[in-house]
C-alpha cells in the first residue's frame, strides 16, 4: 500500500508541476475549485490506500493483523520520506 501512496502522490506533484503550462493564468474561480477538489479527492485516495485494509481486517476481527498492516505501511512511508528528503539535502 505504501508504494501505491507513492505512486499516486507522485502523480499529483508531477501534475501540480505541470499544470500551469496547460492553463492561462486568469483569474477566476475554477482554479481554486479544481485545487480544492484535487485535495479532496488526493485525501480519499490516500487514505484509502493507507487505512482501507487495515480498516477491512478489523472489521473482519483480525485485529492484530490490522495494526501491523497499518504499521508497515505507515512504517515504508516514513523510510521513503526520510530518502526523499536526503536526496533533496544532497543536491
Amino acid at each position: 500500500m505504501a508504494l501505491g501512496t507513492v505512486v499516486y502522490v507522485t502523480g499529483v506533484a508531477w501534475f501540480m508541476t505541470n499544470a500551469e503550462k496547460g492553463f492561462n493564468n486568469e483569474k477566476t474561480i475554477w482554479m481554486p475549485i479544481a485545487m480544492l477538489l484535487l485535495l479532496v479527492v488526493s485525501a480519499g485516495v490516500t487514505g484509502s490506500l493507507v487505512v482501507g485494509r487495515p480498516v477491512m481486517l478489523y472489521i473482519d476481527g483480525k485485529k492484530k493483523e490490522a495494526i501491523k498492516q497499518l504499521a508497515l505501511t505507515l512504517g515504508w512511508l516514513f523510510i521513503i520520506l526520510v530518502l526523499v528528503l536526503s536526496g533533496l539535502m544532497m543536491r
